[in-house]
């Protein structure tokens, strides 16, 4: 075993029974040591501290121990569970293993039997924790992102978010649907000091309005019709961690003015509940809507706005971000190639020019969908306009989009001339395979004066060169 330090449970209705598990592994060391009388003091005690391991005794009276194991399995990152059972439940105790129990034994045991299944199931929690401290390890040392870009919006959403990871405040997420909002709260929570804590993320738009509190805050058995037991809510299952808000301008007002509570007062009731549940959970919300808007007309409260837009990030939609949609076609074309075992190299000259003119209304979610389907149909190595969905294929060639028709037309104009220049110096650079001196020789202007052309619609053109360099 390891130097670290491991946290068990010790549940039992018999004193005698904890006492003489609590002196035996007391001797050894490398324990932090709990009991509990019942299963619900157990559940009350995880609530106030996470355990490792629980050692939990199967008759017990009220809760007994099968119920107490499916109520410590429906947790976030539930503790290791050994089931103690009596002499001759040995059909009982398989039950327990198929609902997620590491291991059982049979009363009367020997303690070195104990030990044995303890440092076996503990074993299972180092490797755990070893792997979660490699996966931290690797982020930091290569800097990886889930979130792709080198656009200029994009390299300074990047910063901020550097700026708010560690800092533990309400962060408001705006952005069009599909833009990856769910990207960035990941982001922030991997950065912050609650990464090793759970992240839960939940589409208020998503929740039926009679239910959005119970799932929110949890109910208490008997709180409404159909509630036969009590439930555990989002926020209590994100405890030490994040619990990531999505479409935070769909929730019902009722449920808003909990979440304001909460946030000033840091506690909250259940459904149907009196008890104050302390909430240790930073918040992270999201939203495609005007909630400036939604408060005017009376569907958003203001005073909610202002606790959760202690930052507000915004993400920029993927027509502003130039050179990131052929960086990010690329990196879904690859994903699924390999998915489908198929060869594929990239996209021709066409197809290219077509992927980059488009509007992508449904942003980098409707990307990855349209570079699946191109290789799901993809005959040979290279992606070409029959492969591309009939959307992107139809938008290809026209200076301006149907939806455009309604701009300004100083705006309108700029709008296709920025259109057509991305699709035309694309073609060249592709052609250049990202030499900039070769593609500005073919476009007849200055080198100088294409980088700064570049920067303006931001584009690179290292992501055009075959070495990616």
């Amino acid at each position: 075993m390891s130097t670290d330090i491991y946290r068990l449970l010790i549940v039992d209705d018999e004193e005698g029974a904890r006492y003489s598990v609590k002196r035996a592994f007391s001797k050894e060391g490398g324990y932090e040591l709990r009991e509990a009388s019942s299963g619900e003091g157990a559940l009350k005690s995880l609530d106030e501290n996470p355990a490792d391991l629980v050692l939990l005794d199967l008759s017990m009276p009220g809760m007994d121990g099968m119920e107490t194991l499916s109520a410590i399995r429906e947790r976030p990152a539930p503790p290791q569970v050994i089931m103690i059972t009596a002499h001759g439940s040995e059909r009982l105790a398989v039950d327990a293993i198929r609902r997620g129990a590491q291991d059982y034994i049979a009363k009367p045991y020997e303690l070195d039997e104990l030990r044995s299944s303890v440092r076996n199931a503990l074993e299972r929690v180092r490797l755990q924790r070893e792997n979660a401290r490699l996966r931290e390890e690797i982020a930091r040392t290569s800097g990886a992102r889930p979130l792709v870009g080198e656009s200029p919006p994009m390299r300074e959403l990047a910063s901020k978010i550097d700026a708010v990871g560690e800092v533990d405040v309400t962060v408001l997420i705006r952005g069009e649907s599909g833009t990856g909002k769910e990207l960035v709260a990941r982001e922030i929570h991997r950065l912050s000091s609650r990464a090793e804590g759970p992240f839960v993320a939940v589409n208020a738009a998503a929740v039926p309005e009679g239910l959005v509190e119970s799932e929110l805050f949890g109910h208490e058995r008997g709180a409404f019709t159909g509630a036969d037991r009590k439930r555990t809510g989002r926020f209590e299952q994100a405890r030490g961690g994040t619990l990531f808000l999505d479409e935070i301008g769909d929730m019902p007002v009722s449920a808003q003015a909990k979440v304001l509570r909460l946030l000033e007062e840091r506690t909250f009731e259940r459904v149907g509940g009196s008890e104050s549940v302390k909430a240790d959970v930073r918040l992270l919300t999201a939203t495609h809507r005007d909630l400036k808007g939604e408060i005017e007309n009376g569907r958003f409260r203001e005073d909610l706005y202002y606790r959760i837009r202690v930052v507000e990030l915004v993400v920029p939609p993927l027509r502003d971000r130039g050179g990131d949609i052929l960086l990010l076609a690329a990196r879904f074309v690859q994903e699924f190639a390999d998915k489908y075992d198929k060869k594929i190299l990239g996209f021709d000259d066409e197809a290219i020019a077509a992927i980059q003119s488009y509007d992508w209304p449904g942003n980098v979610r409707e990307l990855r969908n349209a570079a699946e389907t191109s290789v799901v149909l993809a005959k040979g190595e290279r992606i070409g306009m029959p492969e591309l969905p009939e959307e992107v294929r139809a938008g290809h060639g026209l200076p301006l989009k149907i939806n455009e028709v309604r701009l300004p037309l100083r705006e309108a104009s700029r709008k296709a001339l920025d259109s057509f220049e991305r699709a035309y110096i694309t073609r060249a650079l592709t052609e250049a395979e990202g030499n900039l001196s070769a593609a500005a020789r073919t476009l007849g202007m200055y080198r100088q004066t294409l980088q700064n052309k570049l920067r303006a619609l931001g584009m690179d053109a290292a992501q055009f060169r075959k070495d990616g360099k």
